[in-house]
């Protein structure tokens, strides 16, 4: 059987049950494919089709065991590094433990997955890994912890992709600007002037949805992506192009 095929793929998306990961979970199953959701909380729609896995990603021993265990009952040849965390501060207010915490999250459980799935991704000779970053890494206040280590994500996506072109496996990055998500909604209400003014500020003059990110995560994962590797998407609205504080 081709491990690259919808009927057969196996991939791991991690912070699934909302939001951006919840939304590219709905997408990679109307695909056809097995998906493994990993998240501290279970989805809000109980029916969902995804294989949901309780872990805090942000323990890296609980990742380890939980990347171990799939390792040996799962053929994974598809990754979305998606789940993230946001605590802003100014510099100056910035604890050390936020820089650990995000480090963990942002940097960390995409390494442990991706060592834990390399070894059937370079038997398959195919292989997807989607870091999602963040528009904030080219800047913006109150995000100390929060873009430079979203930034390392594209580190890592350069270096892999480096790396593991020779065995069929693509590493792409897809970094969003404002999406609607109900944490965006609590971090800029909808109603409110600061919204407004984020809003008018970005190109197409709305904010993204969930869907329309998940279709850039989408393309990057296709078997038809394979000649695309190293890459890093604004998902953005335009916001990318100029000083936009998103």
């Amino acid at each position: 059987m081709n491990p690259s095929s919808s009927s057969t793929s196996v991939t791991v998306v991690t912070g699934g049950s909302a939001g951006i990961g919840e939304a590219v979970c709905r997408l990679l199953l109307a695909r056809g494919q097995h998906v493994i959701n990993l998240d501290r909380n279970p989805p809000a729609d109980a029916s969902s089709a995804a294989q949901f896995i309780e872990v805090d990603l942000s323990d890296s021993r609980a990742t380890v065991q939980v990347a171990a265990e799939l390792a040996k009952t799962h053929s994974v040849t598809r990754i979305v590094n998606n789940a993230g965390l946001n605590i802003p501060n100014l510099v100056q207010d910035v604890p050390l433990e936020h820089i650990d915490l995000m480090a963990s999250l942002h940097l960390k459980t995409p390494l442990i997955l991706t060592q834990a799935f390399l070894p059937a991704m370079q038997a398959a000779r195919f292989g997807r890994i989607v870091n999602i970053a963040s528009r904030a890494v080219l800047g913006n206040t109150h995000r100390s912890a929060y873009a430079s280590t979203k930034a390392g994500m594209i580190g890592l996506t350069r270096t892999w992709a480096l790396e593991l072109g020779q065995y069929g496996i693509t590493v792409n990055t897809v970094a969003p600007g404002m999406i609607d998500t109900a944490l965006m909604a609590r971090t800029v209400p909808v109603d409110s002037p600061l919204r407004k003014t984020m809003t008018e500020r970005i190109a197409v003059k709305r904010i993204g949805t969930p869907d329309e990110l998940a279709h850039a995560v989408g393309f990057f994962l296709d078997e038809g992506s394979s000649y695309v590797t190293g890459q890093t998407l604004y998902v953005c609205g335009g916001a990318s192009l100029g000083g936009a504080p998103l």
